[in-house]
């Protein structure tokens, strides 16, 4: 255990039900709900209370690649190796519609933090941004010139960032759909990337082993960790975003320090790759995925430890001209542990429960469009099914008639 107020993560369950390796896990708006994806082409739903059962939803006729849960926690987008999209109301029912115009396997499933698009990225070396509520295929960004590990939407909706076996991570304006900048400090295949919450940087994870993190206002470079000591698979920023979590093909997950530019901790849980994780939406837990087939709940523990004074000796972040740096010195970006004075806290306090009924509200009229959206598709679909099925039964109807008259 580390000196001072810090508290180590500790694994809090695990989850055994797939039959191959994890591909992708996420956790649903209020962590009652975890979903992951397998290459056993399944995709399961874990309840996180004791005693109560997981879900398996089967549709998907090949390896589930990525899943994640909407804003409201109301629908479950996947992609997979059959090259679909599907859209599943996480229920006993499991019922889901599906999206078609990827060429290849779609590699990464992404929804708009207003929960209305989503992004994905495909082996066909395209990016696709789609309408939730119309369930429509919009448009395409395709100038990366290998497939596209992944894609991720801004927080304010207004840029898509996305990785590729290219080597490269690029940067989209989604009104104007052009490419404004391309990032090409990685050494191998670019597997992972995702915004910082603050939407003004961007941290991607390669097969170099490294992790990179970007400022995306003045396209530089920040920082380069060498933490690893296999291919780095995937990662994820803690809400507050002062931490970052790693999985790795070296079998581990490791925190990173943001504001000190350091590893924190190595965790040692599964046995081979570590082939996915996520924090939770509030950021006291985080989940993570392997080639074992297990899917793991850590508390987080240390986020909201006041952990300034814990020096570490090991170094492992440079910057590009080879100094020492820390993502707080370096830029604004909203990074740093916020101190509310006093007198302001009753003020601040009451118009924090104010916005949180307010965004409450909103959260639950959106779920519900969400459902009834999903409803309305999967009425559509069984309509079409029965027309089909009455047009067929009156074809062969004429044909008995025409076959008696001859």
């Amino acid at each position: 255990m580390a000196a001072g107020c810090l508290e180590d993560p500790s694994l809090e369950r695990h989850f055994k039900g797939h039959r191959d390796a994890i591909t992708s896990v996420d956790f649903s708006l209020n962590k009652k709900q975890l979903a992951s994806g397998s290459m056993d082409s399944c995709l399961m739903i874990w309840s996180m209370r004791p005693q109560m059962r997981a879900y398996r939803f089967v549709g998907h006729k090949d390896a589930v690649m990525c899943v994640q849960f909407s804003p409201s926690g109301h629908l479950v987008a996947s992609g997979s190796r059959d090259k679909t999209v599907r859209l599943w109301v996480p229920s006993v029912k499991g019922e889901s519609t599906v999206f078609k115009a990827h060429t290849a396997t779609v590699r990464s499933v992404h929804f708009s933090s207003d929960g209305q698009s989503l992004v994905t990225a495909s082996d066909d070396k395209t990016i696709k941004v789609w309408t939730v509520h119309r369930q429509k295929f919009l448009f395409s960004l395709s100038q990366h010139i290998n497939w596209v590990r992944c894609a991720r939407f801004s927080p304010d909706g207004r840029l898509i960032v996305s990785a590729s076996d290219d080597k490269t991570v690029k940067l989209w304006d989604k009104t104007s759909r052009e490419c404004i900048h391309s990032f090409c400090e990685h050494g191998g295949f670019v597997n992972h990337v995702d915004f910082h919450p603050s939407g003004t940087c961007i941290a991607a994870a390669g097969t170099d082993n490294t992790v990179k993190v970007w400022d995306v206002r003045m396209n530089r470079l920040l920082q380069h960790y060498q933490v690893h000591s296999a291919v780095v698979n995937s990662l994820s920023f803690h809400p507050s975003g002062n931490y970052l979590v790693t999985a790795s093909n070296d079998s581990t997950l490791k925190i990173l320090d943001l504001l000190e530019g350091r590893l924190l901790y190595t965790l040692h849980g599964h046995q081979g790759p570590a082939t996915c994780v996520a924090f939770s939406r509030a950021g006291d837990l985080f989940a993570s995925g392997g080639s074992d087939e297990q899917v793991m709940v850590w508390k987080t523990n240390f986020d909201a430890a006041d952990y300034g004074d814990v020096l570490k000796t090991q170094k492992s972040v440079t910057s590009v001209d080879g100094t020492h740096h820390t993502l707080q010195s370096e830029m604004d970006c909203g990074v740093h542990l916020k101190k509310t004075k006093p007198q302001d806290s009753d003020r601040n306090h009451a118009q924090q429960e104010e916005e949180t009924s307010l965004a409450n509200t909103l959260e639950h009229i959106m779920g519900q469009l969400d459902v009834l959206t999903q409803t309305v598709s999967i009425l559509e679909q069984r309509l079409t099914l029965t027309e089909d099925k009455l047009k067929e039964c009156l074809e062969n109807q004429q044909k008995i008639i025409q076959n008696k008259t001859s």
